[in-house]
């Protein structure tokens, strides 16, 4: 196997993040085609196929220009918000050293320790244990951790999780990851747009009996609906296609920053299976430390599982496994047993030490200060 080490994999994101671009302006004029299809079949009726394509196509020619707008203006939306949006579907919000000391000083310690620009960090309210880094470039970078896994972590293991999103945002994974979740909301929009129109519209109409007869009609929607279906089929596989390498890879350099490859791996097996964020969708989760995938879906994991990537710590970083690990339940709230209410029995009440009492010497009980009292 040829090696693949820290330095190729950040050049081959870069390339990544070109093709990506490129792939969606690409996978863009696919739906417009597929689009001005169904848009001619609606408004000429069943003609024959040969016009119904040129007429297309002549449609298509004069959309694209607006397409590329709209697509650029999509993009430098999500480039300008794509934090907001994603905040607002994981109910993520910023928080600084007062609000946050323990979490803030240990990734402030991280950044200090290696000169890495400290990116902003936000807490989701969510009982899962995940995390994921966001950002498009340094002033954006910023990283998010639930508030179940600072619940279920200690320092060693929340310092490893905020290593390995760390080592993604060196990496360049981040940037790749966000233009890739910029390209499924593009391609998911313009898709169901086509859809609505021409379902919900009412599908094509025949003209009077004068019209062309060729019956192309058919054939063309089948043909508008195969391209519809294999752009979104695309901008899915471009998002499972990016390597599940970077994942090893962020482990590895999170052990490079803590130099402590236990504290990865008890992490990874605490938030093994309980990392799914309740409100995040596909794309969101795609980010995250881990994504939990079952049965087929296994096929289309973004993520390696965890057993693998422990294995690689183990091999590679003389790390030690503990096996998948338990979390204790919260402790439960001390209450005061009955023995001890305010109306329990309680032992005869001990004789308190007089103002005339000598410490340490036994004073008779019927005593005073000057002596037995008379009887």
């Amino acid at each position: 196997m040829a090696a693949y080490g820290l330095y190729t994999h950040i050049q081959s994101n870069r390339r990544r993040s070109i093709a990506l671009l490129i792939g969606l302006f690409i996978l863009i004029y696919v739906l417009v085609y597929a689009g001005a299809l169904l848009a001619e079949v609606m408004s000429v009726g069943d003609a024959p196929l040969d016009y119904l394509l040129r007429a297309a196509a002549y449609d298509f020619v004069k959309a694209a220009p607006f397409a590329t707008i709209g697509t650029i203006i999509w993009v430098a939306i999500a480039y300008k918000f794509h934090q907001s949006m994603i905040d607002a579907v994981t109910g993520a919000h910023q928080v600084t050293r007062a609000e946050e000391p323990r979490l803030y000083n240990l990734l402030e310690n991280l950044c200090i320790s290696r000169g890495i620009p400290m990116p902003s960090l936000r807490i989701a309210d969510d009982d899962a244990l995940n995390a994921f880094a966001t950002g498009l470039n340094p002033k954006q970078y910023s990283i998010t951790v639930t508030r179940g896994l600072m619940a279920a972590l200690n320092d060693r293991e929340i310092e490893a999780v905020l290593g390995h999103e760390l080592t993604h945002i060196r990496n360049g994974d981040v940037r790749m990851l966000v233009i890739a979740v910029v390209i499924a909301g593009v391609i998911s929009f313009f898709g169901e747009m086509v859809f609505r129109i021409f379902f919900q519209g009412g599908g094509f109409r025949r003209r009077s009996s004068d019209d062309r007869k060729g019956g192309g009609a058919g054939i063309a929607i089948l043909i508008a609906i195969v391209l519809i279906v294999v752009a979104w089929v695309l901008s899915v596989v471009i998002r499972f296609a990016l390597s599940r390498q970077r994942e090893y890879l962020a482990d590895a350099g999170s052990v490079e920053l803590t130099k402590d490859p236990d504290a990865m791996i008890t992490a990874l097996r605490k938030i093994e299976n309980r990392g799914e964020l309740a409100s995040a969708n596909s794309a969101v989760m795609e980010m995250c430390v881990d994504n939990p995938r079952q049965g087929f879906s296994d096929i289309f994991a973004t993520h390696p599982s965890v057993d693998a990537r422990v294995a690689a710590l183990v091999k590679f970083a003389g790390g030690h496994d503990p096996g998948p690990l338990a979390l204790d339940p919260p402790a439960a709230e001390q209450l005061p047993s009955p023995e001890q209410g305010p109306w329990s029995p309680e032992s005869p009440p001990q004789p308190q030490p007089g103002p005339w009492d000598t410490p340490g010497v036994d004073n008779p009980a019927d005593g005073g200060p000057w002596g037995p009292k008379p009887r």
